[in-house]
């Protein structure tokens, strides 16, 4: 890479920062010296405001420095390499680049492999002019930096650039919703970027997950204090079966006579089921708690989804059963029928091969709900319900939408997640999709003990919150894109007689009265019952030697 000159531009940064800082501990020291504050002032809420907003820029300087880091990082190197003649041999340019990682290493006091990681990561993120700029800014840390780093390594140039432009570039074709990359946890920052990569990766999920399930093993390691821990890389729906599973269970257990926390049983769960000494007590009520038995919802326009129920019989040693284990995965339907390889969604995963969800639908759902999506961008469009009293459908509308608890921060998964009226009942809030959302049972009881006040949803977006200090935090959306058409259809279509034009009828409204939107129905319209009624028949599963892998 080149040797810049913007060091200049952060380092003004840093200093308005800093003298940020120095005016919020002014301001805090006059209170604490409780002379000449007015009788309306309430100083601890006020010294209380001012912690956070010191932490608040505090946050951003920290960013700022780590741009002024890697860039200086990411030039020594450079500098090091401008230093040698145009004509040095390869070797001479190695000995050079690794005497610039040792003293960069001594600097730092890190070892020399942390110090080459840290040049590498530099050196990626400064090669990406909108999350350099967007660190040196300040909106966002070097953690979510090194995300970018990470996820964009074994891209091609475009793939990399149009990876940062979906997140970074609010005029991007179908740039990403909700929360700036700054605005969430470095971990769910992590699940959207990575989940944009698995769609758009040039090698197709497919392949790439052929070579995961071969690489599928268990791995021990000992621990202090008489400890040690177990780990298993498997395909991610028998992971995330087994998680809920032992989740459910968990949840089951728990009572006013049990002291042990939903932390520590579940490996009690996972040790009891694995050394075969009996299932734990009230495993069965415990999954009907968690979730009722196998549901999958296939949908009209766009894609489908489904749960199970408990995991299936394991008594042939080695066989994996097909998880059946509160899993739900939204499957397009031309992917589904076997005419696409557009990856599923997983919920607790992301993204998945095709042949997987077809399996898993085909195998572990007992029966489906039809719901509809928009083929534009694949949302899913409300559908809604005026009882209390929340149906199945309802329920796992609300899980395919948020993915999650909905509070911000929070990865809490859907199997522990209460579904809650975010304006109540009493007060007259409805029991539809846009008054619903996911909150984990910590989140669900701080909402009603403290004033932290949600915004409402949207039929396809979760909804954003209010702290008790009037902070707001954007909502965190799912990055749903168009459904993946099968090749020659839209053109087959076209040429029909007397068919609409092909972008009208995909991307406009609807040319004329032989179509209806969702949203022109009423809940109680009995057209409903008859599209729910509609049979849906699977395909035999394409991918007939997915089993072999599994063996």
């Amino acid at each position: 890479m080149g040797i810049s000159s913007g060091g200049g531009v952060v380092l003004e940064g840093v200093h308005s920062s800093m003298a940020a800082l120095d005016a919020l501990a002014a301001e805090d020291a006059f209170l604490a010296a409780g002379v000449g504050i007015g009788a309306d002032v309430d100083v601890l809420q006020r010294r209380y405001g001012l912690r956070l907003e010191r932490l608040e820029v505090v946050k951003r300087l920290e960013a700022q420095l780590a741009a002024v880091k890697a860039g200086d990082v990411a030039e020594a190197v450079a500098i090091q390499h401008a230093m040698l003649p145009p004509e040095a041999p390869v070797h001479e340019r190695t000995y050079a680049e690794m005497s610039a990682v040792e003293e960069i290493a001594g600097v730092l006091t890190i070892s020399s492999g942390a110090a080459g990681a840290f040049v590498e990561q530099s050196q990626r993120v400064c090669s990406l002019p909108p999350v350099m700029e967007a660190l040196a800014a300040g909106d966002l840390s070097w953690q979510h930096a090194k995300i970018v780093a990470d996820e964009t390594e074994g891209l091609t140039p475009d793939g990399a650039a149009a990876l940062v432009a979906h997140f970074f570039d609010p005029d991007a074709p179908n740039p990403a919703r909700g929360a700036a990359p700054g605005e969430l946890v470095p971990s769910r920052f992590r699940a959207k970027v990575r989940g944009w990569r698995e769609r758009h990766h040039p090698e197709t999920l497919e392949k790439r997950h052929a070579r995961g399930v071969a690489d599928r093993r268990m791995e021990y390691t000992s621990d202090r204090d008489g400890m040690a821990w177990i780990s298993l890389r498997l395909p991610g729906d028998t992971a995330c079966a087994i998680w809920n599973r032992t989740t459910a269970t968990a949840r089951g257990l728990q009572g006013p006579d049990e002291t042990r926390t939903l932390t520590q049983l579940r490996p009690d769960i996972a040790a009891s089921l694995l050394l075969g000494t009996g299932t734990p007590a009230r495993e069965a009520a415990a999954g009907e708690t968690a979730g009722r038995t196998g549901d999958a919802a296939a949908t009209g326009a766009g894609s489908v989804s489904g749960t199970g129920s408990a995991a299936g019989s394991n008594s042939d040693i080695g066989r994996v059963p097909t998880p059946r284990a509160d899993v739900l995965v939204m499957v397009p339907v031309f992917s589904l029928l076997g005419v696409t390889d557009e990856p599923a969604v997983l919920d607790g995963l992301g993204p998945i091969p095709a042949s997987m969800a077809r399996k898993l639908v085909a195998d572990g759902a007992d029966s489906f709900y039809r719901v509809l999506v928009d083929p534009r961008d694949g949302a899913p469009l409300e559908i809604g319900r005026t009882r209390y009293r929340l149906p199945e459908t309802i329920k796992q509308w609300i899980r395919m939408r948020d993915g999650k608890c909905t509070f911000p921060g929070c990865s809490n998964r859907t199997p522990d997640n209460d579904i809650d009226h975010l304006t109540a009942w009493d007060h007259g809030g409805t029991t539809g999709t846009s008054n619903l959302a996911q909150l984990c049972p910590k989140h669900h009881r701080l909402k009603h003990a403290r004033s932290w006040n949600p915004d409402p949803a949207t039929e396809n977006g979760s909804p954003g919150w209010t702290s008790p200090t009037g902070r707001h935090y954007k909502p965190e959306h799912l990055d749903r894109e168009p459904t993946h058409w099968p090749p020659g259809i839209l053109e087959s279509l076209a040429e029909m007689p007397d068919w609409p034009d092909v972008p009208e009828v995909l991307c406009g409204e609807p040319p004329d009265d032989r179509f209806i939107g969702p949203d022109e129905l009423s809940p109680a319209d009995p057209l409903w019952d008859e599209f729910y009624a509609m049979p849906f028949r699977l395909p035999p599963d394409p991918e007939s030697s997915w089993q072999l892998l599994l063996s």
